[in-house]
């Protein structure tokens, strides 16, 4: 029988050599049976953590986020992921900031309706009046969105939670309530938190208070889902060092004008990067330890900005305690923040330059640019996102994970979002070489079968429709279609029907189905809402089963 050179060809040759004994035929042929069902919707669990920039200048940006979830949401519910989000803010305080008017989160998960903190001033900053941000996107108060309560694998007993949930098709919003419409309204989180943005400790805070019973997300994190986290910032990473808080206060080494009576946000850059070159377009910019006294090199334990080190550490911890559990679950970060468009694409570069010296953007920031809004007239800048960079990149295999906020839509950078938890997601795998239907073609044509169950009634499940040059479409008239990949090596032009391939720290490239002796995998393609209560199972005619007709 056919079957793709790369998947463990040897599995083929022994399968072969026990046919052709007759006894041994004989007795295959009444073990084997074709019937046995694989479990198609399993594997999908995914925790994605939102760490949004509340400071002053994120209004805008902000509403676009909300404005455009729905396009995330829907990629999920499309994938048929099981999905948790939770949401939390930059502001994890400083000396600089009033504690009691910026109330920072430090890591806690948000879930309130924006209009609920109107009037608390949460879109108010100086003059500022950001309710747009708000009102222009939410139609829902907190009553609107009252949790229903659930509970967790690591807590049995069931209350409203911190994050918003859809397992199985199930969320724990209202019945009429969809997810896109609960975060248009949980997103947007105000304009009153520090400006001195310390996203790589928030999330790092969220993380662990999610590890820890005394918490009020504890649970949040599954131990065996994906874990996925989305930084949302137009600023450098502040993430300081309590010990020498000074440097926002007395300590003027990193100060960008020694005459102001504050540090600006150039501080939190001059603190933790150091660029190439000599100016002024530098040949890049990397994250640095800098100590006390400005010199860079420091130890982790003497950095005024808290190492990167702590960060990645914290990200590979929880990713080698899932992979106990099962090795394909992977962490991912991502940001929305201060790249030119077309970055993740390949299609430009972050740009690294000196700003005009003495000008607005060198006094508040200490670095040019990394994006400029022109989309949409407000001419909004974005700084480089070093170290956050440095985290993201450090979980990004051969994909570019970086996304700008300086576009006036974000459905690219979230649909580009939910595609690489697609891909991070395990996958399905058959469990056997699966017979070809076509020998004269040089693909293989799996010979399976794809049905739906509700209520102990099944339905076969139609193949999914090609579409562009790589993807899939629900065929007219059903919501769910079904995909059977079958090249673990590029065997056709085509990318559509190409196996997962990951990367293993010890074998290199691999593909996980072709590992588990099996020439497919599949997966359920989504339009509109999962069913209620649906299962999906594939049922293929083996190698084996083949042979004995």
């Amino acid at each position: 029988m056919k079957s793709p050179a790369a998947v463990l060809p040897f599995l083929s040759i022994a399968l072969t050599a026990c046919l052709e004994h007759p006894i041994a035929q004989v007795e295959l042929c009444k073990l084997e049976n074709p019937d046995v069902p694989i479990r198609l919707d399993v594997g999908g669990d995914v925790d994605i953590l939102f760490v949004i920039d509340n400071s002053g200048s994120m209004a805008e940006e902000q509403a676009r986020l909300a404005r455009n979830f729905e396009a995330f949401a829907r990629r999920l519910d499309q994938m048929g992921a099981h999905y948790r989000i939770g949401v939390t803010t930059t502001d994890s305080g400083n000396p600089r900031c009033d504690a009691t008017v910026t109330t920072p989160e430090g890591g806690d998960l948000v879930l309130r309706s924006c209009l609920d903190r109107l009037d608390e001033g949460a879109f108010k900053f100086n003059d500022i009046d950001a309710a747009f941000a708000c009102t222009d996107v939410c139609g829902l108060s907190s009553a609107d969105l009252a949790i229903v309560p659930t509970s967790t694998d690591l807590d049995p007993e069931r209350r409203a939670r911190p994050w918003i949930e859809s397992i199985d098709g199930i969320t724990n919003l209202p019945a009429d309530v969809a997810v896109a419409d609960a975060f248009a309204c949980f997103g947007p989180q105000g304009i009153d938190g520090c400006g001195h943005e310390q996203p790589l400790e928030s999330m790092y805070l969220a993380l662990k208070k999610a590890l820890s019973p005394k918490e009020g997300h504890y649970g949040f994190m599954r131990e065996d889902a994906l874990l996925s986290v989305v930084l949302v910032t137009d600023e450098a990473d502040c993430s300081f060092e309590p010990a020498f808080k000074d440097i926002f206060m007395t300590d003027k080494t990193f100060w960008e004008d020694l005459g102001s009576p504050a540090p600006t946000s150039a501080a939190c850059w001059n603190a933790g990067v150091a660029c190439s070159g000599p100016g002024p377009v530098y040949a890049g910019c990397e994250p640095e330890n800098f100590s006390i006294d400005g010199e860079p090199g420091a130890a982790d334990g003497e950095a005024v900005l808290r190492p990167i080190s702590r960060y990645v550490d914290l990200l590979s911890e929880i990713r080698a305690d899932k992979q106990r559990i099962n090795p394909s679950r992977e962490v991912l970060v991502s940001l929305i923040a201060g790249v030119p468009p077309g970055y993740e694409d390949g299609a430009a570069e972050i740009p690294y330059a000196e700003a005009e010296p003495g000008s607005e953007q060198d006094l508040n920031f200490g670095i040019a640019p990394g994006c400029v809004n022109n989309s949409d007239g407000s001419g909004s800048t974005a700084v480089p996102p070093v170290r956050e960079r440095a985290v993201a990149e450090a979980f990004a295999g051969d994909q570019r994970n970086l996304y700008s906020i300086c576009q006036d839509d974000y459905t690219s950078a979230l649909e580009g979002i939910a595609r690489q938890i697609e891909k991070a997601i395990a996958p399905v795998c058959g469990s056997t070489m699966v017979a070809d239907r076509d020998l004269e073609t040089e693909e293989l044509e799996a010979d399976c079968k794809v049905q739906q169950i509700v209520d102990g009634q099944a339905s076969n499940v139609p193949a999914c429709e090609p579409v562009g040059a790589d993807e899939w479409a629900v065929p007219a008239g059903s919501s769910v279609c079904a995909v059977i990949l079958t090249d673990p090596s590029g065997l056709t032009p085509s990318k559509r029907d190409d196996m997962t391939i990951v990367a293993d720290p010890e074998k290199g490239s691999t593909v996980p189905c072709a590992d588990r002796g099996t020439n497919v995998e599949f997966k359920l393609h989504r339009e509109g809402p999962r069913v209620r209560g649906a299962t999906y199972t594939a049922t293929c005619l083996s190698e084996a089963a083949e042979a004995c007709r």
